[in-house]
């Protein structure tokens, strides 16, 4: 059993998780009758806790891989190439939120981040495709009809 990276970052989730807990106890209650005030953070952190416990776990039993070091700016861009170019693509996200706004936007999100992720085969495209359109247009009907939610409309399709 070795102390690495994800060991490090497990252990830091968990003390997260655990101030963010010790927290949650602190928020006003609601009046009688009405659903606690408390209970939807704590929804969220039962399962990141668990599955961050999982984590250090995992990374306490998994040994070190072996890695292929090359050096300079050249070797760290790519080893860290996939989170340069997902958080590249949330940026165009972000700058483009104004003009496609939140449902065609996030639909493009979602589709670019699968395809850049997943493949480019025409048939990885179409469940890419698939996935977004259901999974953003799902959320976006999930916030703005049930929960009432305002998001943001683009410039393309105003009331989208």
């Amino acid at each position: 059993m070795r102390i690495n990276r994800d060991v490090i970052v497990a252990i830091a989730l968990l003390i997260i998780c655990a101030l963010f807990i010790n927290a949650s106890f602190s928020i006003k209650e609601a009046t009688f009758g009405q659903m606690s005030s408390a209970l939807w953070p704590r929804i969220i952190l039962a399962p990141l806790t668990i599955l961050s416990f999982v984590y250090l776990v995992r990374s306490l039993l998994q040994s070190e891989p072996v890695r292929e070091k090359r050096g300079g700016l050249s070797g760290w861009i790519g080893y860290y190439k996939n989170p340069i170019v997902c958080f590249f693509l949330f940026f165009i996200f972000l700058i483009t939120m104004p003009y496609f706004g939140m449902l065609i936007g996030g639909i493009l999100f979602v589709f670019a981040m699968l395809t850049y992720l997943g493949g480019y085969r025409p048939r990885d495209i179409v469940v890419h495709g698939t996935i977004a359109v259901a999974a953003v247009g799902i959320m976006w009907s999930i916030f703005t009809f049930g929960l009432g939610v305002i998001l943001p409309s683009g410039e393309i399709i105003p009331y989208l």
